[in-house]
């Protein structure tokens, strides 16, 4: 833990924290919050409903999210190493950059979400997973090492 903080695991860690927020923040502020964010009509009517499926699905987005970030600032340097630190990193850098750009077939799979949410969310999902790989390449030695 000790040394120099990379900082662009460090803004990679915070951007998956912010988005881990976000989604809480739909939890706690409900159907305008899924509008908003492009969850689908669907999402936004059964949280009006009072239906489990968007609370358990957006807190399970959120956990994994969370996770993600602490993968981030412990490959920064600002937390503990985490088991297989390396190896977690680098599937979520791939996670991020195949969302980002995997819009157009995530299309018709998830259907009812508008072209400005594919758009939004793929560019962010890019720039996160950009931020995340040049991170990842900067520490990619150091955290060969076991120690």
């Amino acid at each position: 833990m000790s040394g120099e903080r990379n900082r662009a695991l460090l803004a990679a860690g915070t951007l998956s924290a912010l988005a881990a927020l976000l989604h809480l923040g739909c939890i706690v502020f409900g159907a305008p919050w899924y509008r908003a964010f492009g969850a689908g009509e669907w999402m936004a009517q059964a949280s009006i409903a009072g239906h489990w499926h968007p609370v358990v699905a957006t807190l399970a987005i959120a956990s994994v999210l969370t996770v993600w970030s602490l993968y981030a600032f412990s490959a920064a340097g600002a937390l503990h190493r985490l088991p297989l630190l390396r190896t977690v990193l680098c599937l979520v850098t791939a996670v991020y950059l195949l969302r980002g750009v995997a819009a157009v077939p995530m299309m018709s799979v998830f259907p009812g979400r508008s072209l400005n949410f594919w758009l939004w969310s793929s560019g962010i999902c890019l720039g996160i997973g950009v931020v995340h790989l040049i991170g990842l390449l900067q520490v990619w030695k150091r955290l060969g090492r076991l120690s």
